[in-house]
């Protein structure tokens, strides 16, 4: 009672003042904190909240409210007669204020450079767009905020500048055009992206890996994840110290090898610091990368990925986790086994199966990346064409496990199960139309420009076939889409027999009666008896999976899949009989073999 007669008191008090008054009392009991480095939170959140209330139409307004805004980036503040100072340690923001509370003027002044005008940052407080004032301030904050002692920041700021020129310079050496997208080939094809120079305001960004147009123009197909690939060049701390430039790697005039890159000098034979701390690339988005790809980062920049704060998991499980989209259309048929639904235009609604015991597979481990470090501008061109590398795969995969939702009693058209094969190869495995088999499809993401695909166990050999499915994956970006216009094409097909040169998966229901036998076709059409997948030293299927049996000769595979550890996941056994079939099966597509 005596608490709620104290507030009843208070509010009489101040019922008639105004938020002016209410604002300048939270001030001075601000001012009043005992640890003036840390003051009392609660009051800290008052004070905002009270500067949501305000209308900014005094100078004195204008500075209180980039008096709060400084703090809570963590940056000091001064005055000076009409203009406001908001000081780091390596850059301070200069805004001149004039009487009614607008801006005059903003300037971004980096250590030791002249204050430069920001047109960004003064469009952002003339229209009292605060928040937005807020991040970007936090993102300049985060440019400048190099690691370290003063004289260790300095000397990591040159270094930075250093890097900047040499990036800026290799950016501009003439090459050859690839795609008709001036801005697309640029990102995707240029040595190092597209290069967005660093300004006061804006820190050293590149961006090296855009989703094609043909993708994007297919806007129900449209992921948010599908937008471009950036990274920003800045610094970051390292346990071990590593040498970093002190001048421009690259002699003048620069001299080319033959794949169009300079000559850099090594650093030993230029001014350099030996410091704790290395280059970083800042990748926006993360980008989930295979255990492999990580090794051959550390390889590319003899930098060690440090592994202490890296979490592995399948990739398809990190890149579910990276949409937000994912769970609202998936189905769990056990533990590890999901099927996520895919529509597409026309109303058309697909299946994707991704069995997770094959995806557990010592190859599939990845984690999420969001920095690379590297030491020297020649790492650049080689670490982003692996990132390329590694984003064409996740875009790929990414296309069966995100869609958007299912409309509510949909029925789906046309199933499929997406088992790996190496770390950069996938099959899927499908049931064509018109016959009462199984076929699959296999991708190879060679490198971030050439994707092949082959197609097994749906008719006769068509090469044509394949180059069709290779252009309409290339283009796309999308498995959904590419194997809806693979089964168009075999539906216009007339029907044929088989062909011994591309075996059709044999009927894997067939012969359970063995705990690990099943019937294999070899490439002359013979049908054998196998034990288990595949039998020892034979490395002829396509795939380990055991909803088909399917057995291609030797030269027809591409020699990473035929070496890939990944092809013996699951054997033919009644105990183990594949999660596909079954699913199939209770869906009425193999009721003909059962």
């Amino acid at each position: 009672m005596k608490g709620k007669s104290m507030i009843s008191k208070l509010r009489l008090k101040f019922a008639g003042r105004s938020w002016n008054d209410t604002f300048q009392l939270v001030r001075r009991c601000m001012e009043k904190s005992r640890d003036e480095s840390k003051p009392c939170e609660p009051l800290v959140r008052s004070l905002e909240r009270l500067q949501d209330e305000f209308n900014v139409s005094s100078m004195n307004t204008m500075r209180h409210r980039l008096e709060i805004i400084a703090k809570q980036q963590g940056m000091g503040f001064h005055i000076t007669d009409a203009t406001c100072y908001l000081t780091a340690d390596l850059f301070y923001l200069e805004v001149v204020l004039v009487a009614c509370g607008g801006v005059e003027e903003v300037k971004v002044a980096p250590q030791g450079a002249p204050p430069a005008s920001s047109e960004s940052l003064l469009q952002l407080l003339r229209s009292k767009n605060f928040a937005e004032f807020s991040m970007k301030l936090s993102s300049l904050f985060t440019q400048y905020n190099i690691p370290g002692d003063n004289e260790t920041k300095l000397k990591l700021f040159a270094s930075l500048q250093h890097l900047g020129k040499d990036l800026q310079q290799l950016s501009h050496l003439p090459r050859t055009q690839k795609d008709c997208d001036p801005q697309m080939d640029m990102i995707n094809n240029g040595r190092i992206g597209c290069l967005i120079a660093g300004k006061d305001d804006y820190p050293l960004t590149i961006e090296f890996f855009m989703m094609p147009t043909d993708l994007k123009k297919t806007d129900s197909l449209t992921d948010p994840t599908s937008a471009v690939q950036v990274a920003q060049v800045t610094v970051g701390v390292s346990d071990l110290t590593h040498k970093l430039q002190m001048a421009s790697v690259i002699p003048e005039p620069p001299q080319l090898d033959p794949q169009g890159y300079p000559v850099f000098l090594p650093l030993d034979e230029g001014p350099h610091e030996t410091l704790p701390a290395c280059f970083l690339l800042k990748l926006q988005p993360p980008v989930p990368m295979l255990t492999s790809f990580v090794k051959k980062l550390s390889q590319i920049t003899d930098v060690t990925v440090a592994d202490v704060d890296l979490q592995w998991a399948p990739l398809p499980q990190h890149l579910m986790r990276g949409s937000a989209s994912a769970n609202h259309h998936e189905e769990t048929l056990d533990e590890q086994d999901t099927i996520f639904t895919v529509p597409l235009p026309g109303g058309v609604m697909h299946s994707y199966i991704v069995p997770g015991a094959a995806w557990q597979a010592p190859a599939q481990r990845a984690t999420v990346m969001d920095s690379v470090p590297f030491t020297h501008p020649a790492h650049v061109p080689a670490t982003l064409e692996l990132l390329r590398h590694q984003c064409v795969i996740n875009a790929l995969l990414r296309s069966c496990v995100t869609s958007q939702s299912a409309r509510p009693g949909s029925v789906c058209d046309l199933r499929f199960e997406v088992l790996p094969e190496s770390d950069t190869s996938f099959s899927v495995t499908f049931h064509p139309p018109g016959t009462d088999s199984l076929a699959v499809l296999l991708v190879n993401v060679c490198d971030s420009h050439q994707i092949s695909c082959r197609l097994f166990g749906a008719g006769p050999c068509d090469p044509s076939m394949d180059e069709h499915v290779t252009t309409v994956m290339t283009r796309c970006m999308s498995v959904p889409v590419t194997l809806s216009s693979l089964y168009t094409k075999l539906g216009e097909r007339p029907s044929a027999s088989l062909s011994p040169d591309r075996p059709a998966a044999t009927e894997a229901a067939n012969d359970h009666s063995s705990p690990s036998s099943a019937a294999v076709t070899d490439a002359n059409g013979t049908v054998t008896e196998s034990q288990g997948a595949a039998v020892a030293g034979d490395s002829s299927s396509v795939s380990g999976s055991a909803c088909y049996a399917m057995s291609v000769a030797n030269d027809e595979l591409l020699p990473e899949i035929n070496m890939s550890p990944a092809a013996n996941l699951y054997t033919f056994s009644a105990e183990g009989v594949d999660v596909f079939s079954q699913w199939m099966s209770s869906n009425g597509e193999l009721s003909e073999l059962s």
